[in-house]
């Protein structure tokens, strides 16, 4: 009898997998999909609020109805034009562009400002669109359900604790899920066929994955662009870009260059350091007018909902939030009120003349005992929670350092920190052919020449022509 039933259940599993094969309108292939377009638009809609909450949008309404309004024309003319198609501009400096399932589509500000015309924005953002109508991610998430593979890491078992932590690792879930070769390939014709549709010059919009090798092979072991993280080189990507080109005979259209950069002129690049920033071990943050210093040795991530350091060795975190509630009480109550944390003690006391509460606690974060210090200092009406937790082995190595770490918060009054601005774009119009020497010297940027070289997309040894808008990076003074 048992033997029946297994043999039931696996041909009902058969039959299940046979009923997901359809047929993609956008790409003509058979595949398996048990995720259902219902589905996709329920998963899009809820990664949705985590990249808006992690990254935030860029603050310039006229840039983000630019972004929407050009996104929205391309998804007109998709296979797939009745999704719920969202397009953001997101406030971030990594030079990326990304897709959600359901049709939400994210352009950081960082990559806009390494693009240099429209047809290269519409050739990337219908790439990005090429991922939906091809439900890449839907097929990801539907080999993994067969296969019974979980997405993510584990956590401390703490809501209050892991809400964060789950937003800092959203590059492990559904956001950044990593796409092979095959995928890319598939979403560059589908990104050329869709600007082709539009009438841009698909030539002109190449360029764009041109200048993402340029990027990659400047960054050698430093940080690698976002785009390459999430997006691998399927390897010739540009030549191979160049011969479908020639093939369709698409060559010719809308370029649209100069309206493009005079929409970047004054826009935020790199990181903003009026949101926070690092220097020498310490975390600054001149809008709300607080500093601290990070544990010895750890290093430090700052995210819109939370500033993360982490051990060399990876086993202890210190993280700095909002408290919930105005004051040290009321954010102290709500969490060691929480019924998955084991309050050992508690202390009202003063940090550099402000009021606070620190308190110990142990957790259980899966098969391991984490303990931690909670501190909620109060600033300005705000209450800042500081909360250094490490596995109970190891509290012993790390409990004086988060100390340390919490009785240095305070208030920000170092002129040149509070003073700081963020880079900016420039574009200015060369009275004459310039080297590119000759064009830092007359056009100064804060950023090196390599960075100048790579936003205007000039090959090496190639002039700025007189008349030509070009770009520049001003701003960013501290000390």
């Amino acid at each position: 009898m048992r033997h029946c039933r297994t043999r039931g259940t696996a041909i009902l599993a058969v039959l299940v997998v046979l009923g997901a094969c359809a047929t993609n309108p956008a790409t003509g292939r058979r595949e398996l999909m048990l995720v259902s377009e219902g589905q996709e638009i329920a998963l899009g809609q809820q990664e949705d609020q985590k990249a808006v909450a992690s990254f935030g949008v860029y603050e310039d309404p006229a840039l983000q109805d630019y972004v929407a309004s050009l996104g929205h024309s391309i998804a007109e003319r998709t296979e797939r034009p009745k999704l719920p198609w969202t397009f953001r501009l997101v406030d971030d400096s990594a030079v990326n562009a990304f897709a959600l399932p359901g049709g939400f589509v994210y352009m950081t500000r960082g990559i806009l400002a390494y693009l240099d015309s429209e047809a290269e924005l519409a050739m990337v953002m219908g790439h990005e669109v090429g991922h939906v109508t091809a439900r890449h991610s839907a097929s990801q998430m539907s080999s993994q359900q067969l296969m019974s593979l979980g997405m993510g890491i584990g956590m401390v078992a703490v809501p209050e604790l892991r809400r964060y932590g789950d937003l800092a690792q959203l590059g492990l879930g559904l956001l950044f899920l990593k796409f092979g070769r095959d995928d890319e390939n598939e979403a560059d014709s589908l990104g050329l066929r869709y600007s082709a549709r539009l009438g841009y010059d698909a030539e002109e919009g190449a360029q764009a994955f041109r200048m993402l090798d340029q990027l990659s092979e400047q960054s050698g072991s430093g940080r690698v662009p976002g785009w390459l993280s999430t997006h691998p080189d399927p390897g010739d990507r540009y030549e191979r870009l160049l011969a479908a080109i020639r093939q369709q005979g698409l060559e010719g259209g809308h370029v649209r260059r100069e309206a493009y950069l005079k929409r970047l002129d004054g826009m935020v690049f790199g990181e903003n350091p009026r949101e926070g920033f690092f220097e020498k071990g310490a975390f600054y943050h001149p809008d709300l007018s607080f500093r601290f210093e990070l544990p010895r040795g750890f290093e430090g991530q700052n995210t819109k909902q939370a500033v993360w350091a982490v051990s060399p060795n990876g086993d202890a975190v210190f993280q700095l939030t909002l408290g919930e509630g105005d004051s040290a009480e009321q954010a102290a109550r709500g969490f060691f009120g929480d019924p998955e944390i084991r309050t050992l003690d508690t202390d009202r006391t003063s940090v550099n003349g402000l009021p606070a509460i620190v308190g110990t606690f142990d957790a259980q974060s899966g098969q391991t005992l984490v303990r931690g210090v909670a501190a909620f200092i109060q600033l300005e009406g705000r209450a800042y929670r500081l909360v250094g937790y490490t596995g109970r082995a190891d509290w012993n190595r790390y409990s004086r350092s988060f100390g340390n770490a919490m009785n240095s918060f305070g208030p920000l009054r170092e002129r040149w920190a509070l003073d700081v601005q963020p880079r900016r774009v420039d574009v200015v119009v060369p009275r004459r052919d310039l080297t590119l020497a000759e064009f830092m010297e007359r056009h100064p940027s804060t950023v090196p020449e390599s960075t100048v070289a790579i936003i205007n997309q000039l090959a090496k040894g190639e002039t700025l022509k007189a008349g030509r808008q070009a770009k520049r990076i001003t701003g960013g003074h501290g000390r």
